[in-house]
């Protein structure tokens, strides 16, 4: 399943609590579950992780609760951007953030 957010296709959305390591060279956004629709809430990038707790203990995940409700109501696309180097995927974000404004990007 994909979701096209801005002109790309990222893979997903599924539950947060179904994801699973590894990931490389992505950029996620972290979604709340609204009828039958997506609000987007977070935007981020990474290089890589294999721990299965990353998305848990993220700074931003009581912004990603608050705003989602549970964490059973927190759902996860992901872009794969293999090859590319950090400053391409955080051009995606930038893009991402100045479309959608998620709100817990906007919170300090």
């Amino acid at each position: 399943m994909t979701i096209q957010i801005l002109h790309y296709e990222f893979l997903g959305p599924i539950k947060l609590s179904e994801w699973g390591p590894p990931m490389e060279e992505v950029v996620y956004v972290l979604m709340a579950r609204e009828k039958d629709s997506f609000k987007i809430i977070h935007v981020d990038e990474s290089e890589k992780t294999e721990e299965k707790d990353f998305f848990t203990k993220k700074d931003k995940f009581k912004c990603w609760i608050s705003h989602a409700g549970s964490e059973n109501n927190l759902y996860l696309a992901i872009l794969p951007m293999w090859g590319s180097d950090k400053d391409d995927r955080k051009r995606v974000v930038r893009n991402t953030i100045t479309r959608y404004k998620p709100v817990c990007n906007q919170e300090k």
